[in-house]
Formats: structure tokens, C-alpha cells, sequence
């Protein structure tokens, strides 16, 4: 299926028509490919080639995902594009360098974004991809975190202390509104390099295979917040979460970690669109298919087999609980056939299974 054919039945899956969606990788590659890439991270070109090698896997193989590729700079990019220094490895992803003091924080309000060096990399991404564009792939926005996941990375450890002395409470809502500024800032760049309108999107999360989004335009990603308590989260969470994605009518919304609450109070909030979590085997599957089901939240996410599980019995377990608990879902599986002809046939199996009559 062609990729503009694919947005379509995407949209008719986000309209409550048609099957949930499979997002089948052609091989079990890393989930980020570390090949050479000092020298991609600093060169625009190179990175771009490197995502289009990896995303054409996706073309014309039997899956749902839309072939995406995005600049793979890791979790540096907002807090960078503040002023805060990061450290480039061959062996791991970028990550922030030392933590701001709460003055070099405040003066973030005041940069100019465009003097950073990401900004450049990012616009020679997006320019080169206009350059050289395939039609079957699609290019998306790279990490840009949640706001209290960017505060986090800016002021490091010490935003949990603060967090606990009422004194520190005027101090940690400025860090906020700074942290909420620069993330938007950042998301309007991005999606205008990218020629995204605020409303939609398609995204990959960091993967060769994305989807498309047609009333939710921006993707956050709060790993920090499970550290919390339901309370905190209650309080200083959720309403920047709300903050953030309101300009772009909606969000997809990821989180690593186990959190007795969390899920909840994320699939309550209306703004949310879909959810991913970055250790599923850690919950309760039906638990979590019947929460999205109820809140009308997308489960878009990695669904881990059992021990020695065959792929078909895979599928069916898995599509046979969705379609009993109502939830739409995107699946990334764990569990994959070897060969083009029976990824062909898990995909039908998976359709019929979660088609909605």
C-alpha cells in the first residue's frame, strides 16, 4: 500500500472505521543504529542518508506503518536549543551535559534559538530532505521531551529537592514556565521546517515505520514524572502537560518506568491521543486495553510474547483481547515472521481479528 493510501486508513482508524493497526519491522535491527554516528550527528547530509537507509525497509513491506525517518538526536535537542552544553559519544545516544543554575535557566526566556548549533542540524535535515524527498517517506519531528522532562535535563536532580521545600515552589513554577516555553518554541520550529501544520503530524517515536495523526500534533515524552508522587503529578504534571499540547490539539505521549497511577491520570487527560509505554511487560496488558478503551486512548505500542510463543499464536492471543476489550490499537510486535509471506499473513490474521463492523 502506498503510503498516501496508508493516511488515509489511518485517519479512518482515528475515526473509529477499520482495523487497528500493525506495524510489522522487516528484521529485529537496534532500535537506534549507532554505526559511525559521531560523524552523522554533526552532519545534516549524513544523517538524512542514514534514515532513509533505515526507513526504506518499510517501503512496500506488509505492514500498516508509514515509512518515516526524523534527525536522530536524542533527548539533547530542546534543552540545546535552550543554551545547555551536551556530550556526543560513539557508543550511546547524546546526553545534556552539566545542569543550569536556576539564573542561566531564567535566562533562557531571552535566547536566540537559532544561534545554537542543533538548530542548524535540524534545518539542514528538514532543507535537505526537501531537497531529496521520497513520496513514500515521511520526515517527523525529532525528541523533543515534555516540559517537566526538560526541566529535568536543565537543572538535573536538584528539581526533586526543590520540589519537596515550599520555599523552592516560586522557583520550581518559573523553571516550568521557562522549561513550557522553550518547548514550544522548539516544537514550532520544528514542525515549520518540517511544513507540518500545528494539528497533525506523523511520527515514528524512533522507529523506521510511523503514524499519522490527524488531530494531535506534537509528541511529549515525561519518563521523569514516574518518579513522582500521584500527588505531585497531580499538581505540577499534568497541568503542563495540558499547557504544552493544547496549541497542537492533542498529544501522543510516552513514558519509561512502572507507576501505580501514572497511566491513569495520563489516559484521563482528553488531550491525550495515544500512549506508549516504554516497558509494557511491566503492567497488565487487559488492564491497560480496557483503560484506553474506556478513555478513548490509542495503545500504541511494543506488546511483549510469552516464552516460546509462535507468532501466530502470538497474533491471535493478542488481536482476539483487543477486539474483546474495544481498544484501538497500533501494535509494534515482539514476536515477527521470518519471511515476507508470513508477515503478509499476520497482518490479515491482525485485521480480521481487530476489524471494528
Amino acid at each position: 500500500m502506498k503510503t498516501a493510501d496508508k493516511i488515509v486508513s489511518h485517519d479512518a482508524f482515528w475515526r473509529g472505521n477499520g482495523p487497528s493497526l500493525l506495524f510489522i519491522p522487516q528484521n529485529d535491527g537496534p532500535l537506534y543504529d549507532m554505526t559511525d554516528y559521531k560523524s552523522r550527528f554533526n552532519d545534516p547530509c549524513l544523517m538524512w542518508e542514514g534514515e532513509m537507509d533505515r526507513s526504506r525497509s518499510a517501503v512496500d513491506w506488509p505492514t500498516d506503518g508509514i515509512p518515516a525517518i526524523r534527525p536522530n538526536l536524542g533527548v539533547i535537542v530542546v534543552p540545546a536549543l535552550g543554551g545547555q552544553d551536551f556530550e556526543v559519544t560513539a557508543e550511546s545516544m547524546p546526553w545534556p551535559g552539566h545542569p543550569m543554575s536556576f539564573e542561566e535557566i531564567c535566562s533562557i526566556r531571552s535566547k536566540d534559538m537559532t544561534s545554537s548549533p542543533v538548530y542548524a542540524l535540524l534545518e539542514g535535515f528538514y532543507r535537505y530532505n526537501d531537497l531529496h524527498a521520497d513520496p513514500e517517506i515521511k520526515a517527523y519531528m525529532a525528541d523533543n521531551q515534555g516540559v517537566f522532562d526538560i526541566a529535568h535535563l536543565l537543572y538535573g536532580d536538584d528539581i526533586f529537592y526543590s520540589l519537596m521545600d515550599p520555599d523552592k515552589a516560586g522557583e520550581v513554577k518559573e523553571i516550568m514556565e521557562v522549561s513550557l516555553d522553550l518547548f514550544l518554541r522548539a516544537s514550532w520550529a520544528m514542525k515549520k521546517f518540517n511544513h507540518e501544520s500545528d494539528g497533525t503530524m506523523i511520527h515514528g517515536h524512533g522507529t523506521p515505520q510511523g503514524l499519522y495523526f490527524p488531530q494531535a500534533g506534537i509528541r511529549i515524552s515525561e519518563d521523569t514524572a514516574t518518579l513522582l508522587s500521584p500527588e505531585m503529578i497531580e499538581e505540577t504534571i499534568l497541568p503542563y502537560v495540558e499547557r504544552s499540547v493544547e496549541p497542537f490539539g492533542g498529544a501522543f505521549l510516552h513514558y519509561c518506568g512502572l507507576h501505580p497511577t501514572i497511566f491513569d491520570q495520563l489516559t484521563g487527560l482528553s488531550c491525550i491521543k495515544a500512549v506508549d509505554l516504554g516497558n509494557p511487560e511491566k503492567y497488565d496488558l487487559e488492564y491497560l486495553l480496557k483503560r484506553c478503551a474506556q478513555t478513548d486512548t490509542v495503545f500504541y505500542c511494543r506488546i511483549p510474547g510469552q516464552e516460546g510463543e509462535h507468532w501466530r499464536d502470538y497474533t491471535l492471543r493478542i488481536g482476539r483481547m483487543v477486539a474483546e476489550t474495544g481498544a484501538r490499537v497500533v501494535m509494534r510486535p515482539l514476536i515477527v515472521p521470518p519471511t515476507r509471506e508470513e508477515c503478509e499473513e499476520m497482518l490479515g490474521i491482525w485485521h480480521e481479528l481487530t476489524d471494528v463492523h
